[in-house]
């Protein structure tokens, strides 16, 4: 089954807001924002697939709503139309430039605003389904690693906003060459798959993700989660794994097949000294790598995890004053 559209109309003016709610009755789950403020909230909990945005609000204009959303790597392909009274060409230049899809003039029509909207609610689908397919390993039938980067992209936009932690899990089939080598491809591309299943089966969030990183190699994204919670879905992945019992003559752990995997966790960003310019998600992805590494030397079948090490802001005068230490000279 399809999921529903989620529709997010904002006006400013709460009578058209409801007049518009009703004329798209039907098409989809509306949202109302009364102001930009308003809005930019609404979106940010779960981004929607279409917004209807009035032009001319006080405090944040729709202009500038639009130009912000169009910066988050989670609204790029997320039409949104402009309701306005101007009919303008350079009005209708400066909401294309910062990313609108389309115009809809004051007053509304019923027939217009709900052909426009069902027109980019089809293109919408059409492009995520081809996303999906580009997206989406053909052996594992997992989120392939373009699709693990782009969601971790759109995670780390999140943790730089709200200082959420954000956890990465590395995990490496075991031997995986060895076992190629003893069974053959063809039953190693099976193994690769019942591993792919079992490790999506211990996430439960909707906004958990495991995607296939490369060869035997799997990557897990746990938005919301600490170390401490990361390394306890990691141990579920690696007990999940080893009840599969697939047999596996050269592997690491009593004849069966098993994985290691490394953890690391970006957290409490805001309010802790860090340089935010020395955090990114490469030095996540590599400090879980390490992790992985880590667990392998430790004779792998095994949970490794290591903490992201930011640089630390170095602190003003006014800080080491406050903190009863001398600044240091350059």
């Amino acid at each position: 089954m399809a999921a529903v559209p989620k529709l997010l109309v904002v006006d400013d003016d709460p009578t058209l807001v409801q007049l518009v709610g009703k004329m798209l009755a039907g098409l989809g789950e509306i949202r109302f924002a009364t102001s930009g403020e308003a809005a930019l909230k609404v979106a940010d909990r779960e981004a929607p697939d279409l917004i209807l945005l009035d032009a001319q609000m006080d405090g944040i204009d729709g202009f500038e709503v639009c130009e912000r959303l169009k910066l988050r790597p989670e609204f790029a392909d997320v039409p949104i139309l402009f309701v306005t009274a101007n009919d303008d060409e350079p009005s209708e230049l400066r909401g294309f430039a910062v990313g609108a899809a389309d115009f809809i003039h004051k007053p509304v029509r019923e027939p217009l605003l709900r052909a426009r909207v069902l027109t980019h609610l089809r293109l919408k689908a059409l492009a995520d389904e081809l996303r999906h397919q580009a997206g989406t390993d053909a052996l594992t039938h997992l989120p392939n690693r373009r699709s693990f980067d782009a969601a971790l992209a759109v995670e780390w936009s999140r943790v730089m906003r709200q200082h959420d932690p954000l956890c990465v899990l590395m995990i490496d089939v075991d031997r995986f060459k060895q076992y190629n080598d003893r069974y053959g491809h063809l039953d190693g591309d099976h193994c690769l798959h019942a591993v792919a299943a079992c490790l999506r089966s211990v996430l439960n969030r909707p906004a958990d993700l495991v995607a296939r990183y490369g060869g035997e190699e799997f990557a897990a994204l746990l938005p919301g989660t600490d170390l401490e919670g990361g390394c306890q879905v990691a141990e579920r992945m690696l007990q999940a794994v080893l009840e599969l019992r697939l047999p596996h003559l050269d592997g690491a752990i009593s004849g069966i097949v098993s994985v290691s995997v490394g953890v690391s966790c970006v957290e409490g960003i805001e309010g802790q000294g860090w340089d935010v310019a020395s955090v990114s998600t490469a030095s996540l992805l590599d400090r879980a790598d390490q992790a992985l590494y880590l667990a392998k030397a430790r004779g792998r079948a095994r949970v490794a995890s290591l903490p992201m090490l930011p640089v630390p802001v170095k602190p003003s005068s006014r800080d080491a004053e406050l903190a009863g230490v001398a600044p240091q000279a350059d």
